[in-house]
């Protein structure tokens, strides 16, 4: 396979990651806008309760979203400076073959690190919405339980 198509699969791939998390985003700031939209003018009372943890879960979400983007962008530079050392133009470039060489290791394991750093916080952005979702349904169905039984 030839470098260019390579470069291109690559900015393929990441476009996607991209795309997804700032989906994820959207429908999180989606669900806590509908939730606000739902109990407007509403009192508060304990029936709320999973309705607010819900929101609670789709904050850290959200917050956990924006980790995750700021990570990726912390790895695609890494990874940008791990490229320039190999090639020998990187600003900072070391003179000396073992300098190099340490240079390169410790950019490749800030690498590894940045990228579970994000790899963590895109798991938990996923999970912490759809734990929401369902917080949000024992709520409306809590709701429904309440009307239905109610004197």
């Amino acid at each position: 396979m030839a470098d260019n198509e390579l470069i291109e699969i690559h900015k393929q791939h990441r476009s996607g990651q991209d795309k997804y998390t700032y989906f994820l985003l959207a429908v999180t700031a989606s669900a806590v806008a509908f939730s606000v939209q739902k109990t407007s003018g509403l009192k508060l009372v304990w029936p709320m309760l999973p309705l607010g943890f819900a929101v609670l879960l789709w904050g850290i979400s959200f917050y956990f979203g924006c980790k995750n983007l700021i990570w990726v962008q912390t790895s695609i530079y890494a990874n940008y400076s791990l490229l320039q050392l190999h090639k020998g133009v990187h600003p900072q470039q070391p003179d000396h073959p073992q300098m190099l060489a340490a240079a390169i290791s410790g950019v490749r394991s800030a690498l590894e690190s940045n990228a579970k750093s994000a790899q963590f916080y895109a798991e938990w952005q996923f999970r912490l919405l759809i734990a929401g979702a369902v917080l949000f349904l024992a709520w409306h169905i809590l709701e429904m339980a309440l009307l239905t039984y109610a004197p």
